[in-house]
């Protein structure tokens, strides 16, 4: 009997999961970056890739991305993507409630408030409250709602760390013999909390047991930690030993997919100038933060796995894609999967620059780069849409997961 019907028999309610995990395969993963609004262009590549995913698989209508991955992993607008993949959501299901409830994510509060932040929280949790609840019922990390792992990261400001929590049943702190189990935390509220980007948002408190004052703690966007990008992060939960998943590595055996919301790089020169009142200067921070650290980790996950995706990273390291370095070609083409290159894992890399440049290689015009590239720019959400189905259409190719479709 594996761990997972173990766990089943006495957790009725991982039923769901330990079907799906009992017998050991090939695992695929999915990591979703932060990005506020520009989250529609994420949802709009995953229409793409659950498009060619239902057909390569036979999956029919009712087929859903949590159905082929097995972890999913977002930061702040990736983490309510996420949270509602791993609730067995359609993609169009996530684009409507963005389109819906754009303007609510997004609500100016009264003027004397805006000293501390620029947006009303309590809109946005209302809405999130009201999306992830199943039978009127809050669905907690643990719930057996959810149709794969599910990981979101968040920074915790009490003790200034980053917190990834996951429902990886098997972590330390998830256990649920613990009073504090992390598994008991409504949903809703971890993704407001990675959500809650400074300047933008107030803190969320999340207590993990009641009447614990020593339990209680402040968090924020999980995007002011590394792991904006959450690609390696999820590499790493699902596969090291301290996590108690233990996942196999390999080419064969492990992908990670991971889909960006946009790159924003900072060009401007007057960015920071003292010209710029302080606020202005500060919500410039975020951004920054953000594009930094997607960079890195996507340059971790092309160097311990095998990209078979991805854009030029820069002009010194390339896109990292392995090439077949015994061809006579001046280009020499990329090395077959059929050569094992001992690697990690698979990986593919969906993203765009929002630049003049990166826009006009989509073929996209007469959009302000400046404009869709805020966090909170509701009303560039058609813009929005327009790139990611642009960038979907592009470079959304399953057939290159080679033994993993």
């Amino acid at each position: 009997m594996s761990d997972w019907d173990k766990l089943a028999n006495d957790y009725p309610e991982y039923r769901l999961l330990a079907q799906k995990f009992r017998e050991p395969r090939p695992r695929r993963l999915l990591a979703l970056d932060g990005g506020g609004i520009r989250g529609v262009l994420t949802l709009e590549v995953l229409a793409e890739l659950e498009r060619q995913l239902r057909e390569k698989t036979g999956g029919g209508p009712d087929f859903r991305l949590s159905d082929y991955f097995d972890y999913v992993a977002g930061t702040s607008t990736g983490a309510i993507i996420a949270a509602g993949l791993a609730l067995g959501f359609p993609v169009q299901k996530l684009l409507d409630f963005y389109q819906k409830s754009g303007k609510a994510m997004f609500k100016k509060p009264w003027l004397w408030k805006r000293l501390w932040y620029s947006y009303e929280s309590k809109p946005l949790l209302r809405t999130l409250k009201r999306t992830f609840s199943v039978d009127g019922q809050d669905t907690t990390l643990g719930s057996g709602n959810l149709r794969c792992l599910l990981l979101v990261v968040l920074r915790n400001v009490t003790t200034d760390s980053p917190w990834p929590l996951s429902s990886n049943p098997f972590a330390t702190y998830n256990r649920l013999e613990r009073k504090d189990s992390n598994l008991r935390v409504p949903l809703y509220k971890l993704v407001r909390a990675s959500t809650a980007a400074p300047v933008f948002f107030s803190p969320q408190t999340i207590s993990f047991e009641e009447g614990n004052a020593k339990k209680t703690f402040k968090f924020e966007d999980g995007g002011m930690t590394p792991y904006n990008n959450p690609a390696f992060l999820l590499y790493r939960m699902a596969t090291e030993e301290p996590y108690k998943l233990s996942w196999e590595k390999g080419e064969k055996k492990l992908l990670l997919v991971s889909v960006g919301t946009g790159a924003a790089p900072l060009l401007d020169a007057r960015i920071y100038s003292q010209g710029n009142s302080i606020l202005k200067n500060a919500a410039n921070i975020p951004s920054a933060l953000m594009y930094g650290a997607q960079i890195d980790q996507d340059v971790n996950c092309r160097l311990s796995g095998r990209c078979v995706y991805g854009a030029p990273i820069d002009r010194e390291i390339g896109d990292l894609i392995p090439l077949d370095r015994s061809s006579t070609l001046d280009s020499p083409p990329h090395l077959p999967l059929s050569v094992d290159l001992g690697r990690n894992f698979l990986y593919a890399r969906y993203n765009v620059e929002l630049t003049h440049e990166g826009l006009a290689d989509l073929g996209i015009t007469g959009v302000d780069p400046e404009k869709v590239a805020k966090l909170d720019s509701v009303k560039s959400m058609k813009d929005l849409r327009r790139i990611g189905k642009a960038l979907g259409e592009k470079t959304v190719d399953v057939t290159r997961f080679g033994p993993h479709v």
